[in-house]
């Protein structure tokens, strides 16, 4: 049962409803997953949605890699919601379906692009150990530069930020869809 479900029309306040009003008119075409949850705090919804828009659409990674950082963290918390949303987006982007299913069943995907395997690596790592080897730090390094490494480390500290979120809450999937992720 969600714990923090969507809030009716009549008990946003002002504040909340401009929020959920110009989340849902962005990119994301709708205020759904954690943010019905975060708009009890309306300040925090904003910015969290301000920055989400920016690492979903606007890092200097392409979707497929942006997906995949996304995806790790995702399987890192268990987050059936975010693997819901975004195992899709990540195969619309161009990850190899091997890939999307090695990481759900937590196998070693079989990367065939040396960059998959690098953001894969430096995201496994990064949730893991809470930080990187020398080697990976300098392999990702070579092929994102600082910029890159900055990035994915957002993509991966701001999908931990939403997967609580829709843990702690319970977000339900959408009627009829199975639950993605194996325990």
């Amino acid at each position: 049962m969600n714990r923090l479900p969507e809030l009716s029309e009549d008990a946003l306040s002002p504040e909340q409803r401009e929020i959920r009003d110009t989340i849902a008119s962005g990119p994301r075409g709708g205020a759904r997953g954690p943010f019905p949850a975060m708009l009890r705090s309306p300040e925090l919804a904003r910015r969290a949605a301000h920055l989400g828009e920016f690492l979903r659409f606007n890092t200097s990674l392409p979707p497929r890699l942006s997906e995949l950082a996304i995806l790790v963290t995702a399987r890192a918390w268990t987050a059936q919601y975010e693997w819901y949303a975004h195992a899709k987006l990540a195969l619309k982007g161009g990850l190899d379906p091997k890939i999307v299913d090695a990481i759900a069943e937590r196998r070693e995907p079989p990367f065939e692009k040396d960059d998959e395997r690098t953001v894969y690596t430096f995201c496994k790592e990064l949730h893991e150990t809470h930080g990187v080897s020398d080697a990976t730090y300098e392999r990702t390094k070579e092929a994102f530069g600082e910029r890159g490494i900055v990035e994915i480390i957002g993509l991966s500290g701001y999908y931990v930020l939403v997967g609580m979120t829709l843990n702690v809450a319970r977000v339900p999937l959408p009627e009829g869809e199975p639950i993605p992720l194996k325990d």
